[in-house]
């Protein structure tokens, strides 16, 4: 499909700066723009290739004024990375629609699957199951005993969703994510481990997302549970009993020790660490790396292992780039004192 500047813009409400019946039919990054592609501009890193790209149309925020010629035509947004969403997400809805259950796959008879759902080849529906408008299921899903989805949510290929767990409405579950597997729960007896029963269950409440290959164990009694909105990147773990609050985003390799409570609207960079037992609060940002042993209170920024307050961390990463210069001084410093010593003895 292709689309002029003028169509574009009126689409976005933006402003344009150039040719209005410039027309593009595909997206390109800005350091590989191509004549024909719309990209954007809204890391101020990535300035530079403004003046030398070759798309024909860019999207940047209202307040950029070019310090050099630009060949394309911009078209000023309020939020140049929220418009370019907009646009992806346009793009992505003309694809045309999985409908209709494939004859390789298996669905129990007590199962209740709406019409108008889309189930791949080799998909397993266990029994109770009940499935929701407009779910897309792919192939080799597993949904067990009792699981409810709701409308409008996708399984991608390979995801396993063990019985009991709940899944909420316009939800995306990405390959290979395992939602319900056992709580890691053992008991040391007799210098060996008995497995404790995990007779919980999983709930994710509506639109969140959550990444390939990520892991949401159920819990030992009640429910895991990650709330509305929360965004899960690949590779993630979250064990048993943990609570995940709304709108709370996190990045990859991250692991959620059992029973941890996490609150809304926090931001946790990768490969984060968080011990079991503790809650953090609301608004939290987490930087890459960290270890979070205890509680944090809401309105907080932390880093480091273990994690302390941003601003401190930042000093303390100065100083021990200093610490070889000191450790010299305090040698120089140890000399005059043993010198100073020796004169007094004398």
């Amino acid at each position: 499909m292709e689309f002029s500047a003028q169509q574009i813009a009126d689409f976005l409400h933006g402003e344009i700066i150039g040719d209005n019946q410039v027309k593009v039919n595909n997206l390109s990054k800005i350091e590989e723009g191509k004549p024909g592609t719309l990209t954007f501009l809204a890391n101020p890193k990535y300035t530079h290739h403004i003046y030398t790209t070759q798309a024909s149309i860019v999207l940047v925020n209202r307040d950029f004024e070019p310090e050099q010629k630009i060949n394309a035509t911009l078209i000023k947004v309020d939020d140049a990375y929220s418009c370019l969403a907009q646009l992806l997400n346009l793009v992505n809805q003309a694809r045309p629609e999985k409908k209709g259950i494939d004859k390789d796959t298996y669905i129990a008879a007590s199962a209740t699957i709406s019409q108008s759902v889309y189930i791949g080849a080799f998909a397993y529906v266990s029994e109770n199951v009940k499935v929701g408008e407009n779910v897309k299921i792919y192939p080799q899903v597993y949904i067990g005993d009792n699981v409810t989805i709701g409308d409008n949510t996708i399984l991608y290929p390979g995801v396993k969703i063990y019985h009991d767990c709940v899944i909420g409405k316009n939800c995306i579950i990405h390959a290979g994510a395992v939602i319900g597997a056992d709580g890691f729960g053992f008991a040391p007896h007799n210098g060996a481990y008995v497995k404790i029963a995990q007779i919980g269950n999983v709930i994710i409440e509506d639109q969140v997302e959550i990444g390939a290959n990520t892991t949401i164990d159920r819990a030992t009694m009640g429910s895991t549970i990650v709330r509305k909105g929360a965004k899960l990147d690949n590779l993630i773990q979250v064990a048993h009993n943990v609570e995940i609050g709304e709108n709370t985003v996190m990045a990859a390799q991250v692991g959620v020790a059992g029973s941890t409570k996490i609150g809304s609207h926090c931001m946790v960079g990768g490969q984060v660490g968080f011990a079991g037992h503790i809650t953090i609060g609301d608004r939290v940002n987490i930087g890459a790396q960290s270890g979070i042993p205890n509680h944090v209170s809401s309105d907080t920024s932390i880093l480091g292992y273990p994690a302390v307050p941003a601003r401190e961390f930042a000093r303390s990463t100065v100083m021990i780039k200093k610490l070889p210069e000191l450790n010299q001084t305090v040698k120089q410093l140890q000399k005059e004192i043993e010198n100073l010593k020796k004169r007094l003895e004398k």
